[in-house]
Protein backbone atom coordinates (compact mmCIF):
# COMPACT_ATOMS: atom_id res chain seq x y z
CA UNK A 1 0.00 0.00 0.00
CA UNK A 2 1.46 3.35 -0.96
CA UNK A 3 1.36 6.61 1.02
CA UNK A 4 -1.31 8.13 -1.24
CA UNK A 5 -3.79 5.30 -0.59
CA UNK A 6 -3.11 5.43 3.17
CA UNK A 7 -3.77 9.19 3.16
CA UNK A 8 -6.95 8.60 1.17
CA UNK A 9 -8.19 6.06 3.71
CA UNK A 10 -7.26 8.25 6.67
CA UNK A 11 -9.09 11.23 5.19
CA UNK A 12 -12.37 9.53 6.13
CA UNK A 13 -11.46 9.49 9.83
CA UNK A 14 -12.60 12.39 11.97
CA UNK A 15 -11.75 12.76 15.61
CA UNK A 16 -13.70 15.12 17.81
CA UNK A 17 -12.56 15.76 21.34
CA UNK A 18 -14.65 13.77 23.80
CA UNK A 19 -16.70 11.99 21.12
CA UNK A 20 -14.44 9.11 20.22
CA UNK A 21 -13.53 7.88 16.77
CA UNK A 22 -16.03 8.17 13.95
CA UNK A 23 -15.50 6.59 10.57
CA UNK A 24 -17.80 8.37 8.17
CA UNK A 25 -17.04 5.73 5.57
CA UNK A 26 -18.42 2.97 7.81
CA UNK A 27 -21.99 4.09 7.25
CA UNK A 28 -22.69 1.70 4.46
CA UNK A 29 -25.88 -0.39 4.26
CA UNK A 30 -24.35 -3.41 6.04
CA UNK A 31 -23.10 -1.28 8.93
CA UNK A 32 -26.49 0.48 9.27
CA UNK A 33 -28.31 -2.88 9.27
CA UNK A 34 -26.00 -4.21 12.00
CA UNK A 35 -26.41 -1.06 14.07
CA UNK A 36 -30.21 -1.20 13.79
CA UNK A 37 -30.22 -4.95 14.53
CA UNK A 38 -28.45 -4.17 17.80
CA UNK A 39 -29.78 -0.79 18.87
CA UNK A 40 -32.74 0.15 16.66
CA UNK A 41 -36.48 -0.14 17.01
CA UNK A 42 -39.52 -0.11 14.75
CA UNK A 43 -42.58 0.70 16.78
CA UNK A 44 -46.08 2.11 16.52
CA UNK A 45 -47.98 3.62 19.42
CA UNK A 46 -51.59 2.50 19.02
CA UNK A 47 -54.16 3.87 21.42
CA UNK A 48 -56.21 1.08 22.90
CA UNK A 49 -59.72 1.09 21.48
CA UNK A 50 -61.05 0.22 24.93
CA UNK A 51 -59.55 3.23 26.74
CA UNK A 52 -61.61 6.27 27.56
CA UNK A 53 -61.25 8.98 24.90
CA UNK A 54 -60.13 11.51 27.53
CA UNK A 55 -56.48 10.51 27.23
CA UNK A 56 -53.53 12.91 27.02
CA UNK A 57 -52.38 11.78 23.56
CA UNK A 58 -54.35 13.40 20.78
CA UNK A 59 -53.46 10.93 18.03
CA UNK A 60 -54.60 7.37 17.67
CA UNK A 61 -51.46 5.96 16.00
CA UNK A 62 -47.83 7.11 15.99
CA UNK A 63 -45.34 5.11 13.90
CA UNK A 64 -41.66 5.56 14.79
CA UNK A 65 -38.24 4.28 13.78
CA UNK A 66 -35.52 5.10 16.28
CA UNK A 67 -32.07 4.22 17.47
CA UNK A 68 -30.66 5.15 20.87
CA UNK A 69 -26.96 5.44 21.79
CA UNK A 70 -25.01 6.76 24.76
CA UNK A 71 -23.98 10.39 24.71
CA UNK A 72 -20.38 9.85 23.62
CA UNK A 73 -21.60 8.09 20.43
CA UNK A 74 -24.12 10.78 19.43
CA UNK A 75 -22.07 11.80 16.39
CA UNK A 76 -23.02 8.47 14.83
CA UNK A 77 -26.70 9.42 15.16
CA UNK A 78 -26.06 12.63 13.24
CA UNK A 79 -24.32 10.54 10.56
CA UNK A 80 -27.45 8.34 10.38
CA UNK A 81 -29.57 11.45 9.93
CA UNK A 82 -27.36 12.43 6.97
CA UNK A 83 -27.36 8.84 5.65
CA UNK A 84 -31.17 8.62 5.52
CA UNK A 85 -31.76 12.31 4.79
CA UNK A 86 -34.51 12.57 7.37
CA UNK A 87 -35.30 12.38 11.06
CA UNK A 88 -34.01 14.20 14.11
CA UNK A 89 -31.58 13.62 16.96
CA UNK A 90 -32.84 14.22 20.50
CA UNK A 91 -31.28 14.23 23.95
CA UNK A 92 -32.86 11.61 26.18
CA UNK A 93 -32.24 12.01 29.91
CA UNK A 94 -32.01 8.77 31.86
CA UNK A 95 -32.23 9.24 35.61
CA UNK A 96 -32.11 5.53 36.43
CA UNK A 97 -29.15 4.46 38.55
CA UNK A 98 -26.19 3.06 36.58
CA UNK A 99 -27.54 4.44 33.28
CA UNK A 100 -25.99 7.09 31.08
CA UNK A 101 -27.70 9.91 29.26
CA UNK A 102 -28.52 8.98 25.70
CA UNK A 103 -29.28 10.50 22.37
CA UNK A 104 -31.98 9.21 20.08
CA UNK A 105 -32.20 9.34 16.30
CA UNK A 106 -35.88 9.20 15.40
CA UNK A 107 -37.98 9.26 12.24
CA UNK A 108 -41.67 9.91 12.84
CA UNK A 109 -42.71 11.55 9.59
CA UNK A 110 -44.94 9.03 7.80
CA UNK A 111 -43.73 10.02 4.34
CA UNK A 112 -40.09 9.57 5.38
CA UNK A 113 -40.91 6.21 6.95
CA UNK A 114 -42.72 5.09 3.78
CA UNK A 115 -40.31 6.53 1.20
CA UNK A 116 -36.91 6.18 2.91
CA UNK A 117 -36.82 3.91 5.95
CA UNK A 118 -39.05 1.05 4.80
CA UNK A 119 -37.52 0.78 1.28
CA UNK A 120 -34.00 0.76 2.79
CA UNK A 121 -34.79 -2.17 5.10
CA UNK A 122 -36.75 -4.01 2.40
CA UNK A 123 -33.63 -3.84 0.23
CA UNK A 124 -31.16 -4.42 3.10
CA UNK A 125 -32.54 -7.29 5.16
CA UNK A 126 -32.21 -7.20 8.93
CA UNK A 127 -30.24 -10.17 10.26
CA UNK A 128 -31.92 -10.77 13.62
CA UNK A 129 -35.18 -12.68 13.29
CA UNK A 130 -36.83 -10.76 16.16
CA UNK A 131 -35.96 -7.40 14.58
CA UNK A 132 -37.05 -8.65 11.15
CA UNK A 133 -40.40 -9.74 12.63
CA UNK A 134 -40.92 -6.31 14.21
CA UNK A 135 -40.05 -4.66 10.88
CA UNK A 136 -42.58 -6.86 9.04
CA UNK A 137 -45.27 -6.01 11.60
CA UNK A 138 -44.28 -2.34 11.35
CA UNK A 139 -44.76 -2.48 7.56
CA UNK A 140 -48.11 -4.17 8.01
CA UNK A 141 -49.17 -1.46 10.49
CA UNK A 142 -48.00 1.28 8.11
CA UNK A 143 -50.18 -0.21 5.36
CA UNK A 144 -53.14 -0.25 7.74
CA UNK A 145 -52.39 3.36 8.72
CA UNK A 146 -52.27 4.41 5.05
CA UNK A 147 -55.74 2.90 4.66
CA UNK A 148 -56.80 5.01 7.68
CA UNK A 149 -58.16 1.96 9.51
CA UNK A 150 -57.64 3.79 12.81
CA UNK A 151 -60.70 5.95 12.08
CA UNK A 152 -63.08 3.16 13.09
CA UNK A 153 -63.16 1.35 16.41
CA UNK A 154 -62.95 -2.00 14.57
CA UNK A 155 -59.95 -0.85 12.53
CA UNK A 156 -58.20 0.61 15.58
CA UNK A 157 -58.72 -2.71 17.35
CA UNK A 158 -57.08 -4.54 14.41
CA UNK A 159 -54.08 -2.17 14.56
CA UNK A 160 -53.87 -2.64 18.32
CA UNK A 161 -53.88 -6.44 17.96
CA UNK A 162 -51.05 -6.35 15.41
CA UNK A 163 -49.05 -3.97 17.63
CA UNK A 164 -49.35 -6.41 20.53
CA UNK A 165 -47.34 -8.95 18.49
CA UNK A 166 -44.31 -6.63 18.40
CA UNK A 167 -41.37 -7.08 20.76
Amino acid sequence: MDLRSVRSQLSHITLKKGEGLTLTSMLNPDYVVGLVDGEGSFTVYVRSPDVNKNVKRRVKVEPRFYLKLIERDKSLLYELKKFFGCGNVYFQNDARPNHQNCYRYEVANRSDLKEKIIPFFEKNRLRLSSKRKDFQLFCRLMTMIEKRLYNSKHGLRKLYQVKQQMH
